[in-house]
């Protein structure tokens, strides 16, 4: 294991599990998808970038590549053993402490922002807003619409793996408990977490006590945003 589980997050599987329930043979196995290239375009070249949750640094790398200089955060030092190239910092995210440092671009990416505990969700967006330079973005990755209701669902990722949401009970009118399964080349892994649900409104407001303003959506779907400090 990889240390204390957070409430309501369990991982089972091979291997290292993380905190909030990842396990990291997963991770190293997943291909890289969009995200470099949504960051990039919406970054200035050459930009110092805080990466919040940056896993085994499956997207560090192509924003290393890309010429960007990259901070990158995450809690679990067996996820941070596989980044390379990279300054990286091991702290919960909520809770990062880098002085007075500012970021031109800083980056929640793999639906964080929906985490099940709302002090979490606070900190989280309170760490981005701190850690922003003044003329500075922020892009976070968010849930689809429909992706509580939409289950079970399964996605083949090109190499022979496979993600199944397997099930999305609801908790409460806002928190469902959300089950998703992986496997490739002959291994299993699952991971069980709450995910919070932003309702009409709910997502613009949540930014706004953290100051951050909505800015703009960077895919067709919306899974993809850019705030602004407020």
């Amino acid at each position: 294991m990889g240390g204390q589980a957070r409430e309501g997050n369990v991982g089972t599987g091979p291997g290292v599990i993380t905190p909030d329930g990842s396990p990291v043979e997963w991770w190293l196995r997943l291909p890289v998808g969009r995200e470099p290239e949504v960051i990039a375009a919406a970054s200035p070249p050459g930009a110092h970038l805080l990466e919040l949750g940056c896993g085994v640094g499956r997207v560090t790398r192509p924003l290393l590549r890309r010429g960007f200089a990259v901070t990158a955060v995450d809690e679990s030092p067996e996820m941070l053993a596989h980044v390379s190239g990279a300054r990286t910092v091991c702290s919960p995210i909520e809770t990062l402490e880098l002085g007075d440092e500012r970021f031109d671009v800083v980056v929640l990416g793999s639906f964080l922002v929906h985490t099940g505990d709302p002090a979490v969700r606070r900190g989280l967006l309170a760490t981005c807003r701190r850690y922003v330079a003044g003329g500075g973005a922020v892009l976070i990755e968010r849930e689809g619409d429909d992706w509580h209701e939409r289950v079970p669902r399964e996605r083949e990722l090109g190499n022979g793996g496979v993600v199944r949401v397997v099930s999305a009970d609801p908790v409460d009118a806002d928190t469902s408990r959300i089950r998703v399964e992986y496997a490739i080349d002959g291994a299993e892994w699952s991971q069980t977490f709450l995910s919070h649900r932003y309702g009409e409104g709910a997502f613009a407001g949540a930014l706004a006590e953290a100051g951050l303003a909505f800015d703009a959506e960077l895919t067709d779907d919306g899974c993809w945003i850019r705030a602004l400090p407020a």
